[in-house]
C-alpha cells in the first residue's frame, strides 16, 4: 500500500524510491486496519518491499510522507494470527526497539529506559499470547508494544543501528523466510559479534532486561544475557540457527555480497561493520 501510494502521483517507477535514486516528496494518503502486530507500519513512515527480479529486499524510510493518516487496531483480528506468525512479530518488534537500544549516543537514559519498559513488557506478554490466542489484553499489549516500538519514540535522540534488519533482509530475500523468524536467528549472533568490541550497551541490556545479576565483566554479563535472549526465541517457537530456519548450506558470500552491495562498505551504528565483519556474523549463525 505504501509502495502504491507513493508511486501514483510519480512519473517513474516507485522502486527508485526505494534504491534511493528519488525522495518521497508527495503520495497518497495511508490508512491501516492493523491485522499482524509485528512491523510497526501502522505508526511508522517506514516500509519493506522485495523485488523478485534479482531477489532485492529494501527498505523506504519516509518522516511524515507515508505515514498512515489513521490507524484501526483491534486486537481482536489478530485471533486467529498463526502462532508461528505471532511470534515472528513478537521478534520483529522486539528488534525494532534493539535497533534504537544498541546506541553510543550519551545520555539517553529516559530513552532507554522508555525501550527497556516495552522490551519487558513484550516478554512477559508474549507467553500468555502464545498459550491463549484469544486473550484480549494480552494481544491488545502486544499490538501496542509493536506500534511503540517502530514510531519512533524509543529512537528519539538517538543514533540508530539497523544492521540487524539489513543483515536479515538478505536472507529473507534469497531463501523467503519470514523476516521475525529470520531475527531471531540474526539478533543473537549480532549481540555476540558486537560484545566482543563494544560490550557495555549489550551487558545493561542484559543486566536490565534479562534479569543478569552478575557484577562480574561487562563480555560475561553479556554472554550471559544473549543465551537468555536465545532461550525466550525459543520458548515461542523461534529458530536460532540457518539448520533451524531451514537453510541448510547457506550461501554466505552471496549474503555478504549482496548486502554491501545494498547497503554500502560499512553498516550499522553501533559497531560499524565491514564485509570482513558480516562474514564472520553469517558464519555465527550456523
Amino acid at each position: 500500500a505504501k509502495g502504491i501510494a507513493c508511486g501514483v502521483p510519480y512519473e517513474g517507477d516507485f522502486w527508485d524510491f526505494y534504491c534511493g535514486k528519488k525522495i518521497v516528496e508527495k503520495a497518497l494518503p495511508v490508512g491501516v486496519v492493523l491485522t499482524i502486530p509485528a512491523a510497526g507500519s501502522e505508526g511508522s513512515g517506514n516500509s519493506v518491499i522485495t523485488k523478485r527480479d534479482g531477489l532485492i529486499k529494501l527498505s523506504l524510510r519516509t518522516e511524515s510522507a507515508l505515514r498512515p493518516k489513521f490507524a484501526v487496531m483491534n486486537p481482536e483480528l489478530t485471533f486467529t494470527l498463526p502462532p508461528y506468525q505471532t511470534a515472528c512479530g513478537i521478534v520483529d518488534m522486539m528488534v525494532h526497539i534493539m535497533e534504537r537500544y544498541f546506541t553510543n549516543t550519551p545520555d539517553v537514559e529516559i530513552t532507554d529506559r522508555v525501550a527497556e519498559g516495552v522490551l519487558t513488557a513484550i516478554m512477559e506478554e508474549a507467553p500468555k499470547v502464545m498459550c491463549d490466542p484469544e486473550n484480549y489484553e494480552a494481544r491488545a499489549n502486544i499490538m501496542w508494544s509493536g506500534t511503540l516500538a517502530h514510531n519512533g519514540v524509543c529512537g528519539t535522540g538517538r543514533a540508530e543501528d539497523w544492521s540487524s534488519h539489513f543483515i536479515e533482509h538478505e536472507i529473507s530475500a534469497i531463501y523467503n523466510v519470514a523476516h521475525g523468524a529470520g531475527l531471531a536467528v540474526v539478533v543473537p549472533a549480532w549481540m555476540q559479534y558486537v560484545a566482543g568490541v563494544n560490550p557495555v550497551k549489550v551487558a545493561q541490556f542484559a543486566r536490565r532486561v534479562m534479569g543478569v545479576v552478575s557484577q562480574g565483566d561487562d563480555r560475561s554479563v553479556a554472554a550471559e544475557g544473549i543465551k537468555r535472549l536465545k532461550d525466550f526465541f525459543m520458548s515461542i517457537g523461534m529458530p536460532v540457527t540457518f539448520k533451524e530456519l531451514g537453510i541448510d548450506n547457506p550461501d554466505i558470500e552471496r549474503l555478504v555480497a549482496k548486502l554491501h552491495e545494498h547497503k554500502g562498505e560499512r553498516i550499522g551504528g553501533y559497531v560499524k561493520l565491514s564485509a570482513d565483519d558480516t562474514i564472520k556474523i553469517y558464519e555465527m549463525m550456523q
